[in-house]
Parts: C-alpha cells; sequence; structure tokens
C-alpha cells in the first residue's frame, strides 16, 4: 500500500514544523505550561491564520477540505513539541460532533468560531463510575416543555477551564448503563447552574470538575437525536483516538531520537554508553515499537470512515499498540537517561507523562483489548 502524503499534505507538515520549531522549543513550552492560564491565546489565533483549524472541515463549512490524514498531519507535529493547546478538544472532538451530527443551522452558527478560533470547546463525558463505558451515565437531561434541564457532574473535563462552550453527554431516557437514552447537548460554559473547579493535569495541561444545577438549555442545543447519540459519541471518540495515536508517535519519536543522541555523548568507562550491546538492544526494541504504532497509527486514519465494526476494530487496535509501546519507549528513556530522565529541566519525563496520559484517555489498553474481541 502507497503511505506518501500528497504535495498539499506535505506542504501542511512543513508549515507545523516551521512554527513549532521557531516558536514552541521545551523551554517557551514550560514557560507556557507554567503561566497562569496555562496556554498562549496568540498563538490559538496564529493556528487560525495558519488554517490549521480549518484542516478537517468540509469546503462547504469554511474549511480547507482535509480529513483524517490531515489531522494526523497536525497532531503528529505536536506530539514532537508537546503542544498544550486545545485542538483536540476543540477541531477534533467538538468539531466532529458539530461535522458529524449537527444539523444545517448548528454547522453554519458554531464551525466558523471553531475555524477563526474565536470559540474554545471542551467535551465533558466521564463520570467517576464510568470506567471508560460511554453509556454509564447519571447525568440527565429532563424535558421541560420544549426545553431540557440538566443536572449532573463531570470529570476530568480536558481544556474546560480555557473553554467557552461545551459538549455534555447525558442521559434522557432508559437505565444507567443502557445504550439507548443518552443524548448529546450544546451548553455555555457560562449558563447558569454551571461551576466547575479546575486544576493543572500531570502532563502540563489543565482540567476542570464541572457540576450541572437545572442548567436549562433549548430543543436547538441537541447534537443528532435525543436517545441515539451514543452511536454518535463513539464515531467521534474513535476519530479523537485516531488523533491521540498521532499525538503519541510524535512524542516516542522524540523520545527515541533525544535517547539515541545522549547515549552517543554520555560516557562510561571512558565511552560512549551507547556502545554498550545491552543498550543498543533496548534502543533497538524502542525503534521497533515505535514503528509498530506507526504503522497502526496510519492504518486507523485510514480506516476512521469505514463502517462502525471496522472503525471499532482499527480504533481499539490502535489505542492498545499506543498504549504499549508509550509506556514502554518511555520508561526505555527515563531509564537509558538516567536519574536527569524525570528531572523537570529535561524533556524525557514531560513526553513520559503525556504519553502516560494518552494511554488512559477514551479507554485504556485492558479496555481496549476487550472492545478488539467483541467487535471482531
Amino acid at each position: 500500500m502507497d503511505f506518501s502524503f500528497s504535495e498539499e499534505q506535505t506542504l501542511l507538515r512543513n508549515t507545523v514544523q516551521s512554527f513549532l520549531q521557531d516558536k514552541y522549543d521545551f523551554d517557551t513550552r514550560r514557560k507556557i505550561v507554567a503561566s497562569d492560564e496555562g496556554f498562549r491565546r496568540d498563538y490559538w489565533q496564529q493556528f487560525a491564520e495558519l488554517g490549521l483549524l480549518a484542516a478537517p472541515f468540509s469546503e462547504e463549512m469554511g474549511g480547507l477540505g482535509g480529513g483524517a490524514i490531515d489531522t494526523m498531519i497536525i497532531m503528529e507535529e505536536f506530539g514532537r513539541h508537546l503542544v498544550v493547546e486545545p485542538f483536540l478538544e476543540t477541531v477534533v472532538l467538538a468539531g466532529g460532533f458539530l461535522r458529524e451530527g449537527g444539523s444545517p443551522a448548528q454547522q453554519e452558527e458554531l464551525i466558523p468560531g471553531i475555524i477563526g478560533g474565536e470559540n474554545i470547546w471542551a467535551f465533558a463525558y466521564a463520570e467517576p463510575q464510568g470506567r471508560y463505558n460511554l453509556a454509564d451515565l447519571k447525568t440527565t437531561a429532563k424535558k421541560d416543555g420544549d426545553d431540557f434541564v440538566l443536572n449532573g457532574y463531570k470529570c476530568v473535563v480536558l481544556a474546560a477551564p480555557w473553554a467557552d462552550k461545551l459538549v455534555v453527554t447525558a442521559r434522557t431516557s432508559g437505565g444507567q448503563r443502557d445504550r439507548d437514552g443518552v443524548t448529546v447537548f450544546i451548553v455555555d460554559k457560562g449558563a447558569d447552574g454551571v461551576s466547575t473547579r479546575d486544576y493543572p493535569t500531570v502532563d502540563g495541561r489543565r482540567a476542570s470538575e464541572i457540576t450541572f444545577e437545572n442548567v436549562k438549555v433549548g430543543a436547538d442545543a441537541v447534537i443528532g437525536e435525543v436517545d441515539k447519540g451514543l452511536a454518535l459519541v463513539e464515531k467521534v471518540t474513535d476519530q479523537a483516538i485516531a488523533a491521540l495515536s498521532a499525538e503519541a508517535i510524535g512524542g516516542m519519536k522524540e523520545l527515541n531520537e533525544a535517547t539515541v543522541e545522549y547515549c552517543k555523548t554520555r560516557k562510561q568507562f571512558g565511552v560512549p554508553i551507547g556502545k554498550f550491546q545491552v543498550l543498543q538492544h533496548r534502543m533497538v526494541d524502542m525503534f521497533m515499537a515505535y514503528e509498530q504504532s506507526v504503522s497502526m497509527t496510519y492504518m486507523v486514519n485510514l480506516k476512521v470512515e469505514e463502517e462502525e465494526a471496522e472503525r471499532k476494530k482499527a480504533a481499539s487496535g490502535a489505542k492498545v499498540q499506543i498504549g504499549k509501546a508509550g509506556r514502554f519507549v518511555g520508561q526505555q528513556a527515563v531509564q537509558l537517561h538516567g536519574g536527569m530522565g524525570m528531572t523537570d529541566e529535561l524533556s524525557v519525563g514531560h513526553y513520559f507523562k503525556r504519553l502516560t496520559m494518552i494511554d488512559t484517555q477514551f479507554g485504556n489498553v485492558d479496555h481496549h483489548l476487550k472492545r478488539y474481541s467483541s467487535a471482531a
């Protein structure tokens, strides 16, 4: 199979690389993470000006007519530089919901704000009891005339401290874990009854715990069909898994390169430690884990638009490989750098933390092994 990138895709990669090499070195990233806001709004606007926020949307929606491969290219480069700006949450997740399930009116009203960098979104889906089950919801949305009233609690809502709009899953009928009865809503974060507790995450990002107390939204806030939202949620989260896989291989690539370079220069007993055969074997194993992850990332991004069973298998297969490889490559990189590996001043530990968080987002290795077996 030909995995060559088109001229336009190569140009997109070069554009992202050029910006990040100039503006997003590791020391700059540390300052961004340590700042009060935790990300750069001016960089977010520059992403919009470069067309990165428009890449996955069709030309009819005002985008550049790209797709999963364009998103993959952007996310891989973001992974290489540990970019913290909420591209996944706003463009991939919220944009995916609007693109896949939004009404023409919702698309016309909301997608330009994403493409132009005017709005930041977050996806509020996780609940403490859920354990990666997207249908396990205690948050409810009760009908009130033509409106809905939301009550409930969402945990670890990534990018929510920066967001002005939320995509929220809630149960509108059925039992707590039924597949039917899940509905997806758009909620303004500043709406009456929405309260948040913000905090930093271990990988340098920001998240919130969000409580909804009698939050009223109109019928036009529903994305897709009432009670039939779970299939949409699964499709969009599989697209997010494809994007996260690309971010992970970007991080693994940087860890491999940094480790090889360190082992060429760090000397023990008068010779570089890279001369020791046992360490050479470790670095080869790291490289093989990375290359296998690249193959699985390409595969899931090529299959993410296929029919449901094939898409689920591809997403879960990639998530298993990425989870195992990310942990292995991160652990070996830290070990081969010695005690320096986990210091805040060295990038290695930061990449390892990010890969660990990617493993847990939208389901860990064990969860996706079970999902793969049920989809096979």
